[in-house]
């Protein structure tokens, strides 16, 4: 069988990691640009909070995640993954029309700025799409690798897709100031985005099909493994499927809404200069492309799942409250925190997504991640809009050149509290493995 080669295997993930990458690189583009936007654009901390926020609205309001799943469950990766990628293109042309003026940008709407709403409107859409294409990447991974380097693979894919963000962060103040303008920037991510949407296509022909083929299966599973609606109900009432959704939604409520201010952070507390404020924070992305698959393939040999989230969960606490005491203000502290923060990135996504292919049957696997995604996305949506809130409102200083500023302190130990309550649920997770025997402690493959 085609899965079998291990060089078409890896050929599969090199291919749908790179339309992951793309897709980090545009949603992570608009983070070190937040002083620009309040510039050029007249955005405040909590325009830059809505907007951030806006990413997840679709996902979590029109449960468009939780049918993202069900669709993949029963049309397949070919269909699901076209129309998602297809989402995320469409998506991006309306928030560089926002952006670029092309759309009205005058006035207000329910006391949002027009721009500002219709940015959000279109950066939900290509949440919309990112969201349930990378339910579909992930359950690519499962088809094409259980029983061979699963966990590598997801770490692997993880890795890659991360080399998107910490790329944005690097480049797109050079960027911007290469193309002149924000807008000419997400027209770039756009190009990027259509080219990742090509790629994947090019995966739907030429594999994806075929390994159906061989199957047997033609896109769907067989009668008997073929998913039902009723099945839902059986994820909603696995209690180990919930600790690992919940303990998602936590942890990365921790990361992804504290890379988007990251900058800001850097800026603010360690002096570091605007155009130069992405330099750190793309520590953490870049730094995991090696650790992620290190710790999953470790996990594939070695076990420890349940353990290796425990640590990741605990480290994220200790990080988050070094980065909240007043005064350390050196930017070497803020790179050696970048870097311990990488570590405890790379640790927990490395087990706690394959541990779902030991929690859930693999006929609800669609329907799983995506739930697991649609919980996470509540987190990436609210975290943003408060901390952007608490930002305007409690914690704007004046600097002693004149000008304003923010004090991080309250927001980093809004983080740490979100922190504490992971490590709390990593082990609530880990008792449950010991009390159902799922295996989150044992190897993924034979050594």
């Amino acid at each position: 069988m085609i899965r079998d080669k291990k060089r078409v295997r890896w050929t599969v993930l090199m291919i749908v990691s790179f339309t992951m990458m793309v897709a980090y690189f545009f949603y992570d583009a608009m983070a070190p640009l937040k002083g620009m936007l309040e510039r050029t654009q007249g955005w405040s901390s909590t325009d830059y909070g809505l907007f951030t926020s806006s990413y997840s609205w679709f996902n979590v309001f029109l449960l468009m995640l939780f049918l993202g799943g069900i669709l993949l469950d029963r049309k397949g990766i070919r269909f699901t993954g076209g129309l998602a990628t297809g989402l995320m293109v469409i998506g991006a042309l309306i928030k560089y029309a926002a952006l670029a003026g092309i759309l009205p940008t005058e006035g207000t709407l329910f006391g949002v700025k027009n721009q500002v709403l219709y940015a959000s409107a279109g950066f939900g859409i290509y949440g919309v799409g990112a969201e349930v294409a990378g339910v579909v990447v992930t359950r690519a991974i499962v088809k094409w690798f259980s029983g061979y380097e699963l966990a590598l693979a997801m770490g692997l894919q993880v890795s890659i897709a991360r080399i998107g963000t910490g790329i944005a962060y690097l480049t797109a103040n050079p960027l911007a100031e290469y193309f002149k303008n924000v807008p000419n920037l997400v027209m770039f991510g756009t190009v990027l985005l259509i080219i990742g949407m090509l790629a994947f296509l090019i995966y739907n022909v030429a594999l994806d099909k075929k390994l159906d083929r061989e199957q047997g299966n033609a896109e769907t599973a067989s009668p008997d493994d073929e998913f039902k609606f009723a099945d839902v109900k059986l994820v909603f009432g696995n209690r180990g499927f919930w600790l690992l959704a919940i303990l998602c939604v936590l942890f990365y409520s921790c990361v992804f809404p504290f890379l988007k201010y990251a900058p800001d952070l850097m800026t603010n507390k360690f002096g570091i200069t605007e155009n130069w404020s992405g330099a750190i924070p793309s520590v953490l992305p870049l730094g995991t492309v090696l650790l992620t698959p290190l710790f999953g393939s470790i996990y594939d040999k070695k076990g420890k799942g349940a353990t290796i989230m425990i640590v990741g969960a605990l480290m994220l606490v200790g990080i988050h409250a070094l980065f909240s005491v007043p005064g350390i203000n050196h930017w070497i502290y803020a790179i050696c925190l970048t870097v311990l923060l990488g570590i405890s990135f790379s640790l927990v996504p490395s087990a706690m997504w394959p541990a779902v292919t030991k929690i859930v049957p693999e006929k609800q696997l669609g329907t799983a991640y995506a739930l697991i995604f649609w919980v996470q996305n509540i987190g990436l949506m609210g975290i943003p809009l408060l901390i952007g809130v608490a930002l305007d409102r409690w914690c704007k200083i004046e600097l002693p050149d004149g000008t304003s500023g923010y004090d991080y302190t309250l927001p980093m130990l809004v983080f740490t509290g979100i922190a504490v309550l992971s490590a709390i649920v990593a082990v609530l997770l880990k008792r449950e493995d010991a009390r159902k025997g799922y295996g989150l402690e044992e190897a993924n493959m034979a050594v």
